[in-house]
Order: structure tokens, then C-alpha cells, then sequence
């Protein structure tokens, strides 16, 4: 199954592509714990410190950053099985962040294509979009399914990009990973970077962000200054 998208495009020029985790949803603390359970249900001792570091990578990404060379990796897949079994039970407690529905609102009534660009699996995407409810807001999202390599290979920006049908030189990307940044960085697209996923401002800075906030709302009080306001910019009129 394709990245789901909307078959008519309205916007006029320009996209937005969203990060989930821990970028409009606070959950990149319960993926820290799940996977530190996962992993130790499989005999491994990760401190949470070194798995939250990678969250925003893969899961086959993650799993290899953190876990021996040595290791029997037929046992891989079970430990993301198991990672995924213990983050569904959160599913209820999804929260999305102050700011982030009307954050998507705004770019799209701005005249830009809002696309969700996660690593996540389809279930858990399909979850946090539930949590958000602002479907309304968006036009595609694109998930751990629509990639060959997961970031920070770009892969899945680039089938957000394809879904909407907008080319890397007229997209922004929003992430709370230094990974979204470095995936952003090799197609050229800025990223803007917020902490509210717990790395910091200048982490975010140093993996490549243009300019980094503390979250949704604060990057929706300072919109028409930041790098989606530029693209804004190319949209006079739209929306009104």
C-alpha cells in the first residue's frame, strides 16, 4: 500500500513535511520505554539515555546502533515485535503537543501541502493520527512502509514529496530528531528543529536544522518569520 494522499491538489506552491514523534505528538519518551523493554526482554541492557538518542531512526536502525555486531541478528525482527507490541498499549495515552492541530490548520490554509513524513509503522502512524485529529489539515502521510531505508536515509521524504507532488527546492520539514535533520539535509529541503522531543536546540543546529523552537506553538506564534513562513510568502491570498 502507497503513501496515503489526497487525489486533488489545492495547494498552489510549496509543502510542509511533518515528523510525528515527538514532533507533534509527545510520544518519543514511550517509544524510549518500550524499546528499553523490548530490549531487555531479549537479554540486552540498553540504558534509556542511548535508546532515546536514536528514536526518530528505524527500528532496524535503532536496533543495530544499539545492540553488539556480535549479536545473533535472526532475533532482531522479535525485538522490534516486541518494541511494537509494548508501544500499542500506550496508544491510548498519545497526547498530541499544545499547538500542533493549528499548526497543520495554518500551513494549509496557507495554500501549502501538509505532509506527515515518519518512520513509524502504519499502526502506530494511523494512531497518532487519531491523537492529532486534524486530518482535515493534511494531505498525505507516509510511514515505515513507503521506504526502502529508513532515516536518517531520506526515502521517506521523498515519498511524501512524490505524494504531493511538490519538488524538495519548495518543501520545509519539521522534526524533533537529528535525524530528520540529516534526512532533510540530503535532499536539500531545510528543516526546522523543536526540542519538545528532548534533544536539544543546539544538537539540532549542529545535525543541520535552519532553525529550531521549542514546539508546535512556538513555531506557530513565530510562523511568518520562520522557513514555512517564507513559503507563505510565495501563497498571497491563499486560503482567504
Amino acid at each position: 500500500m502507497g503513501p496515503q494522499s489526497h487525489s486533488a491538489a489545492a495547494w498552489r506552491r510549496g509543502a510542509v513535511l511533518f515528523d510525528i514523534d515527538g514532533t507533534l505528538v509527545d510520544s518519543a519518551y514511550l517509544h524510549t520505554v518500550a524499546w528499553w523493554q523490548a530490549f531487555r526482554e531479549h537479554h540486552h541492557e540498553v540504558p534509556m539515555a542511548a535508546i532515546h538518542w536514536c528514536v526518530g531512526m528505524g527500528g532496524d536502525r535503532l536496533v543495530d546502533a544499539l545492540l553488539p555486531a556480535d549479536r545473533d541478528k535472526e532475533a532482531d525482527a522479535e525485538i522490534m515485535a516486541s518494541h511494537a507490541a509494548v508501544f500499542a498499549l500506550n496508544w491510548p495515552s498519545l497526547a498530541a503537543f499544545d499547538g500542533a492541530k493549528d499548526l497543520l490548520a495554518q500551513c494549509h490554509a496557507g495554500g501549502l501541502a501538509v505532509a506527515l513524513a515518519s518512520s513509524a509503522r502504519r499502526q502506530d502512524l494511523e494512531a497518532s493520527r487519531r491523537t492529532l485529529a486534524a486530518d482535515a489539515f493534511i494531505h498525505a502521510a507516509t510511514s515505515s512502509n513507503d521506504a526502502k531505508e529508513s532515516k536518517p536515509a531520506p526515502d521517506i521524504l521523498e515519498a511524501a514529496l512524490e505524494a504531493v507532488q511538490v519538488p524538495a527546492a519548495e518543501a520545509v520539514y519539521v522534526g524533533d530528531a537529528v535525524w530528520d535533520m540529516k534526512a532533510a539535509a540530503a535532499l536539500g529541503i531545510p528543516s526546522i528543529g523543536v526540542t519538545c522531543g528532548g534533544r536539544s536546540a543546539a544538537e539540532l543546529l549542529d545535525a543541520g536544522a535552519a532553525e529550531v523552537y521549542a514546539g508546535p506553538r512556538d513555531l506557530l506564534d513565530n510562523l511568518q518569520a520562520s522557513a514555512i513562513g517564507r513559503l507563505l510568502a510565495l501563497n498571497p491570498g491563499a486560503g482567504t
